[in-house]
């Protein structure tokens, strides 16, 4: 019997110390109302305890296991970050355990890729939205006067109105001749003009009487897809502005369950930069907030209705807004301009397409976007440690 005890205790003492090592993360929400589809960003030197690359989320109050996602943003083989989106109630806490796994989610529900076939268009989507812009071979096309060419650095918007990816499927379709995207069979399409204009987010530098813009991107690099963000650079080089030689790069990245791409600017060259809502033919209305740094053109939209909107990430490098309006086509804009520092500055451009069925009307759209600017401002608090 005595030989028994002992080992059985042996064993339970062996167990305690196979204990696997875990994360623990506590997340609080200071706002009063709910938030979810907010994405946290766990360093890689938080988890290093674990030695892995791929990781179990749970929710400790439900057991729930989350999806999550790593990212590794500067190539080198390693991931950077561990991303989860938690819903966390009004002026509530949780608590969330995080340990290795073997198993990595790879469904790309946020993704984004160059797209040779379609000349040299960037794509990008997630489950809500879709996006894209052009490259430098869409620009020489219409510089040599090829049929098929686009010069803009516009960003266009692809209404979709389903929650899977679309951007392979309607490319496809287009490609073979089965079909285009410019017809709705039940999962959207693209109706949405850009020409000259600046699109849905696209920048320009005032100079005294007008605006300038850069050409195409003549450059691109696909950083991550997966289930919660899709991270991509576009670089449109060194061109010339008013006179002066200005150099542009963007990083451009889009989470699961936004409307609004994140937009992070590096320019060298100047202080300041417009980004850009086009207002197509002036049909709709326009609404800007300058405390909470959003702006908004809410129009109609072939039968339905569209809003464009713009969140700045830091209040305090938007200088103004301005209404521009043209004679010329495609060239009137809803400007926001801000002020570099360090030369760099974020912000978040993005729409809302009321036959989708996320947004009603425009006081809907304008709500979205003082709830975006407003959890910006009162970020979830994050606190990690090893778990005991």
């Amino acid at each position: 019997m005595k030989k028994l005890m002992i080992l059985s205790l042996i064993m339970i003492l062996g167990s305690c110390q196979k204990k696997e090592p875990a994360v623990e993360v506590h997340i609080k929400n200071s706002l009063d109302f709910d938030r979810s589809f907010e994405t946290i960003e766990i360093e890689a030197s938080e988890l290093a305890l674990l030695n892995s690359t791929a990781f179990h989320v749970i929710d400790k109050s439900s057991g729930d296991t989350l999806v999550s996602q790593t990212i590794d943003y500067d190539g080198d083989g390693r991931f950077d970050v561990l991303l989860f989106q938690p819903s966390i109630g009004a002026n509530a806490e949780k608590t969330f355990h995080i340990s290795a796994s073997e198993e990595k989610n790879q469904e790309e529900i946020c993704y984004s890729r160059f797209v040779p076939e379609r000349t040299d268009d960037y794509a990008w989507e997630n489950n809500r939205v879709a996006f894209r812009t052009y490259g430098p071979t869409a620009q020489k096309m219409v510089e040599e006067g090829v049929n098929g060419g686009t010069l803009t650095s516009g960003i266009d918007a692809w209404l979709k109105r389903v929650e899977y990816p679309v951007i392979n499927k309607w490319y496809e379709k287009y490609t073979s001749g089965a079909g285009t995207y410019h017809e709705d069979t039940g999962e959207g399409l693209d109706n949405f003009h850009v020409g000259a204009s600046r699109g849905v987010g696209g920048i320009a530098f005032k100079t005294d009487t007008d605006y300038e813009v850069s050409e195409n991107f003549v450059a691109y690099k696909t950083i991550a897809n997966g289930p919660l963000r899709t991270v991509f650079e576009l670089d449109y080089g060194t061109y010339e502005i008013d006179g002066k030689s200005v150099s542009e790069l963007k990083t451009i990245s889009l989470d699961y369950g936004h409307n609004l791409s994140k937009f992070s600017i590096s320019i060298q060259g100047t202080d300041t930069f417009s980004a850009g809502l086009t207002l197509h033919d002036n049909l709709g209305e326009t609404s800007v907030n300058k405390e909470e740094a959003w702006m908004s053109y809410w129009e109609p939209q072939d039968g339905s209705e569209l809003g464009q909107g713009i969140v700045v990430d830091n209040p305090n490098q938007l200088l103004d807004f301005d209404k521009f309006i043209s004679e010329e086509e495609d060239l009137s804009n809803l400007f926001a301009r801000l002020k570099l520092e360090d030369s760099k500055a974020i912000y978040y451009a993005g729409f809302g397409w009321k036959k989708s069925g996320h947004f009603s009307s425009k006081d809907d759209w304008e709500a979205y976007l003082s709830r975006f600017s407003t959890c910006l401002q009162n970020p979830l608090t994050v606190d990690v440690k090893s778990e005991d």
